[in-house]
């Protein structure tokens, strides 16, 4: 997951420089020579967007410093926590759901990914596979019980 995780970040972070360095620039020199700077709404959108796009590479610089910091010897290898895959149920509704805690950055429901940082990853992280927690939800109280649990150092050893 981690290795996932950090060839999802090289990519945005090759392709943000390549429009930083080339497009960008381009976008600004074309749009310069329209003329009146203070009424050109393709100069400001151009000098905009490439705020935005620094704005995003010096996140994903330091999303890459935190990567390299993790030390997956001592993550707990019975609790939930970043990289786990995890079945709940849903006490109240009756359903089941399974979906891997990710880093903030990376959610995405449709592929089973909840954040870290997300209520329903907050409310389970350190919970045991078999434990019971009710976790605070916008739409009020929910009760979950953990049915399986594969933590990212369990999912590592099962790769070597």
């Amino acid at each position: 997951m981690l290795e996932e995780i950090r060839a999802k970040i090289e990519d945005e972070i090759e392709r943000l420089t390549v429009e930083l360095q080339r497009e960008l620039p381009q976008r600004i020199k074309i749009a310069m020579e329209h003329g009146d700077l203070r009424e050109n709404s393709e100069f400001k959108a151009a000098k905009e967007r490439q705020a935005f796009v620094e704005a995003r590479l010096n996140h994903l610089t330091s999303r890459m410093t935190e990567l390299s910091k993790i030390d997956v010897s001592a993550m707990a290898y019975d609790r939930v926590g970043f990289g786990s895959t995890v079945t709940i149920s849903d006490l109240d509704m009756g359903e089941d759901f399974t979906f891997t805690i990710t880093a903030g950055d990376f959610i995405d429901l449709d592929a089973g990914q909840v954040s870290l940082a997300s209520p329903i990853g907050q409310g389970l992280l350190g919970a045991k596979a078999g434990e019971e927690v009710t976790i605070q939800l916008p739409r009020g109280e929910r009760r979950y019980k953990v049915n399986e649990l594969t933590t990212l150092p369990q999912q590592l050893e099962g790769d070597a």
